[in-house]
């Protein structure tokens, strides 16, 4: 028995020793700023293509901040999301296309019921992101119902993980995040920008 158990062993071993490697799919980030991070890592994660969303902070000064320090807006920093892609799936500008029907452009005092700096709209962004962004935004001025785009282009920057309590929210406090999208008046507001 135990020779045998042996040779099964051996024989599997073998077995995936000899098969080929599975090369880990090529993937792309993008950052985006858009208010309640929370909002942006549950809307972006539905976009097919989409690997994985984390909420965050970048584009301060202050190093490894925390909610507090963003929150109190003394560390520069937004209110983020990091969007892992399949670029065999979905492409940049696409994912810009989403991102415009996700925020208020035209508010840069903050978005929906959250107000200050760290919660103004904006699009991080790589050298060769940029004219792709750029584009983009130009394209969604022209779509606008109301008002006159103010979202911002900028330097990407360290993307900074927030905390765990505010990773995956919408999935783990359905309630609590329905409950504030709502009151918060998110989707009233995207529907008189947008025209939705």
């Amino acid at each position: 028995m135990r020779r045998l158990l042996a040779l099964l062993t051996a024989a599997f071993a073998l077995m995936i020793a000899g098969a080929p490697a599975v090369a880990a799919p090529k993937t792309e980030t993008a950052v985006f700023a858009g208010g309640c991070f929370w909002c942006m890592e549950h809307d972006m994660g539905g976009i097919p293509g989409v690997l994985k969303v984390e909420s965050g902070y970048t584009g301060g000064h202050v190093k490894n901040p925390t909610y507090r320090d963003v929150t109190s807006e003394r560390s520069g920093h937004y209110e983020s999301v990091r969007v892992t892609y399949d670029p065999a799936k979905l492409d940049y500008g696409f994912l810009l296309y989403r991102y415009w029907k996700l925020v208020d452009p035209t508010d840069d005092g903050g978005q929906f019921c959250d107000r200050g700096p760290s919660y103004r709209p904006a699009i991080f962004v790589t050298p060769d992101q940029r004219p792709i962004a750029e584009k983009s935004r130009a394209d969604a001025a022209k779509r606008l119902k109301t008002g006159t785009m103010k979202a911002q282009i900028l330097p990407l920057q360290t993307f900074y993980p927030a905390e765990e309590y505010h990773r995956d929210y919408a999935k783990r406090n359905a309630a609590n995040y329905n409950a504030y999208r709502t009151g918060c008046g998110r989707d009233a507001r995207l529907a008189q920008v947008w025209g939705q």
